[in-house]
């Protein structure tokens, strides 16, 4: 017999075709669902929403995905890297604002040169918010040893998303060569956790050629592999890609945007302790869409605090909200919409992942 939502929400562990009928669940049973991830965001987060300083300051990136705006091989980029100088007045900014973390993001690179770097901003960063800050950097693949140097630097949460978790999948969405390997973003994933990291993940939801099953796998991964955050979004096409060729075939934006709801949502029941950011990319589609995500299950909400001048040229996606703004209106903005998703902002806290807590206890026990 077929069971019905509300005898899925009260199983304690959830098979893959439950996660499949939740992520399909509509009108009636897509409220019980968002019911359900309501109650165990406030039993097991409580109401805080941490803010997290989002400094994007630079675009070039070696990589070459095939979804993904800044790719190397879009020539018509206006490539950019912000000064140090600027990246620090944005962290000193973040600081003097309570906002108790600071996010570090940019397209990949490894040369010798960008890793010192970042372990010097790290330090500075450290050493002008008296070790108030919190840092999380999302800064791509990198070796092991560079991941070592940037926590040792300071650095203690850290964002690659697996995109997918298909190997197939993952594959038709980037180019076909070694730079673009699945295996590699996993042993990345496995380095970051065993350095000690705060380690979060994310995927794309909407993409070409995926299935429910996909992302129920999708969600199956991160718990299996134990993740303590996790930033996920809807996929938004840039005409500058090659997937654009297959917009046609999409389903559209206002599906994709229930369906990331729903991920949340499911993901919050599956994982009750763990950090979930509100995308961007939500605003993007809804101009409610970031209060929708923090009232279902979403507690991290992360400004854009990078200086306004290069915004609109860190662009993974079109239509990308709030590049016009300066920071103190991204401020304003995002108090405005935590308190309208009737959440409380955790002002000057690191607001770390409760799970990466309770997974460092599990570790040390005999």
């Amino acid at each position: 017999m077929t069971k019905t939502i509300e005898q899925i929400l009260q199983q304690d562990q959830f098979t893959k075709d439950d996660i499949v009928r939740l992520l399909q669940s509509k009108d009636e049973d897509e409220k019980a669902l968002f019911v359900k991830s309501s109650e165990v965001k406030l039993m097991h987060v409580g109401k805080n929403v941490h803010f997290r300083g989002l400094v994007e300051f630079s675009n070039i990136c070696k990589k070459d995905c095939l979804y993904c705006g800044i790719r190397a091989s879009n020539s018509a980029v206006n490539r950019y890297d912000i000064a140090d100088e600027e990246i620090l007045k944005a962290a000193k900014f973040a600081h003097e604002n309570k906002y108790g973390s600071l996010v570090l993001q940019s397209g990949e690179r490894s040369d010798q040169k960008f890793i010192d770097r970042i372990e010097n901003l790290l330090k500075e960063i450290k050493k002008i918010s008296n070790n108030e800050l919190g840092i999380t950097i999302s800064i791509g693949e990198q070796t092991k040893e560079t991941y070592q140097k940037w926590f040792d630097a300071g650095a203690h949460r850290y964002l690659l998303r697996i995109e997918s978790s298909n190997k197939e999948l993952y594959n038709k969405i980037h180019p076909n060569n070694e730079e673009h390997s699945h295996e590699t973003r996993l042993e990345c994933l496995k380095s970051l956790q065993e350095i000690g990291y705060q380690t979060g993940t994310g995927v794309m939801i909407g993409i070409p050629f995926q299935t429910y099953d996909d992302l129920a796998n999708d969600l199956i991964f991160m718990q299996n592999f134990d993740i303590d955050m996790v930033g996920m979004g809807p996929f938004i096409e840039h005409d500058q890609t090659p997937m654009y060729q297959y917009k046609d075939q999409l389903m559209s934006l206002k599906d994709r945007f229930r369906l990331t709801l729903k991920m949340i949502a499911v993901l919050r029941i599956m994982m009750k302790d763990i950090n979930i950011a509100s995308a961007t990319a939500l605003q993007a589609i809804d101009p409610l869409g970031r209060e929708k995500a923090l009232r279902i299950g979403a507690n991290i909400i992360m400004p854009n605090i990078t200086p306004t001048s290069e915004r609109a040229n860190y662009l993974l996606y079109q239509n990308k909200p709030c590049i016009d703004e300066g920071a103190d209106d991204c401020t304003n903005c995002m108090e405005a919409r935590i308190n309208m998703a009737d959440g409380v902002i955790g002002y000057g806290e690191w607001g770390d992942s409760k799970h990466y807590k309770n997974r460092q206890i599990k570790q040390k026990r005999p």
